[in-house]
């Protein structure tokens, strides 16, 4: 049987905490900045947690 393949795009979008969540970086932090807030560009650069429905799909993606 083959090696399962990870899927290189999906882990470098995610990565592994110590207790084994997943976390993932914010949307809406690209372009278009002039008209956010500054305390919402600023709350945009801490890292979320992907979904708990999310998470068996993401684990998969990047081998873990």
């Amino acid at each position: 049987m083959p090696k399962m393949r990870s899927n290189r795009s999906a882990q470098k979008r995610f990565r592994l905490t110590a207790t084994g969540k997943i976390r993932r970086n914010r949307t809406n932090r690209r372009h278009i900045l002039t008209k956010k807030t500054r305390k919402r560009k600023r709350q945009l650069r801490r890292a979320a947690l992907v979904a708990p429905v999310d998470v068996p799909r993401v684990r998969r993606l990047i081998g873990a």
